[in-house]
């Protein structure tokens, strides 16, 4: 072989290496806002722009099924006429529901939407309810009351469902699995207060989640691959009146927003569902029922928690720096 050839074909091997790298780390990035919400979807490699639109529709057919907003909606219909079949969507959401009721002695009730809908939240045309009225409304959020059969739904009367609670885990761990259907190893999704992310960065680092200061800025970042991170906190929604503030957790045992000892929680779990539910349910719970729940758990989870006088606890399985400041949960 020619010397002139041999540096040729070195070339051409350079040239379809350097074009496999770069497709290979090449990002693509769609934004839009569904589930009342501003979300950010970012995919890496080949197939990354076809993931990313398949992600898309699929969060937009979410959102069309799922939203109490929509009177087209599954859930709307199941709310006006107290129940009936349901999509397998609707049903592998009931089932996880059911779970994290149960397992949360019934801090995550799916039922809530007479009581959300009582406080105004979500229409935002907010209103404090008087006693009497929280009276004859909290007897509805009960999930236990509720008959489901695995493909038929059965609401007592009155009760009505929002799976607000738990809709944007579900579609962040569809994305997921549409981005691996497709080959793609390295994404992040953004929906809202829910962050998920597949594999790496594209360089084989890790993903850097930060957590939001409920006083405003970050306090960690924290290292992650294949994981959900969610946050709830009530510094997220809530309203004021008569210099009272009325946060949107709230607690169905009582009916009110959630009396925590927390400001914010952060789940961090494999499973977006779970990381879902739980960040509402343990912000309700407060620090030491949280870090009893978390214990009780074994490892399904991670977690941040901040208190009302800013401390912030973090559990073991978190990969974060000795200068952190967070105490840590073992």
């Amino acid at each position: 072989m020619s010397r002139r050839l041999s540096l040729a074909l070195l070339a051409l091997a350079l040239l379809l290496a350097g074009i496999w790298y770069w497709t290979q780390r090449r990002s693509v990035t769609r934004q839009i806002f569904a589930m009342d919400t501003f979300m950010e979807l970012t995919a890496c490699g080949p197939h990354a722009a076809a993931a990313l639109e398949e992600a898309v529709q699929e969060i937009l057919r979410l959102d069309a099924l799922l939203s109490t907003g929509r009177p087209d909606s599954e859930v709307s219909r199941l709310n006006r006429e107290g129940g009936g079949p349901v999509s397998g969507d609707t049903a592998a959401l009931l089932t996880a529901s059911l779970s994290v009721w149960q397992s949360t002695g019934g801090l995550f009730d799916v039922t809530i939407y007479p009581l959300m809908d009582l406080w105004g939240f979500p229409s935002q045309d907010y209103y404090v309810p008087t006693e009497a009225e929280l009276s004859a409304v909290l007897p509805l959020v009960d999930a236990g009351a509720m008959d489901f059969d695995g493909s038929t739904l059965s609401l007592s009367p009155g009760q009505q469902i929002d799976f607000g609670g738990i809709a944007k885990g579900y579609a962040a761990d569809r994305c997921m699995e549409i981005f691996r259907a497709h080959g793609v190893k390295s994404a992040l999704v953004s929906l809202g207060g829910n962050v998920q992310v597949l594999g790496s960065k594209p360089n084989g680092s890790p993903w850097r989640v930060a957590v939001q200061d409920p006083e405003g800025g970050y306090l960690l970042a924290v290292p992650v691959r294949d994981m959900a991170v969610v946050t709830s906190g009530g510094y997220q929604r809530f309203f004021e009146e008569d210099g009272q503030t009325y946060i949107h957790i709230l607690d169905p045992r009582t009916g009110c927003p959630a009396a925590s000892d927390l400001t914010s929680v952060t789940i961090f779990s494999p499973d977006g569902i779970m990381a879902d539910a739980l960040s509402t349910s343990l912000f309700i719970m407060g620090l030491e029922d949280a870090v009893a729940y978390w214990r009780s758990a074994g490892e399904r989870f991670d977690m941040v928690l901040v208190t009302e006088d800013g401390t912030v606890y973090a559990t073991g399985g978190l990969d974060l720096t000795a200068d952190s400041g967070a105490v840590l949960v073992s």
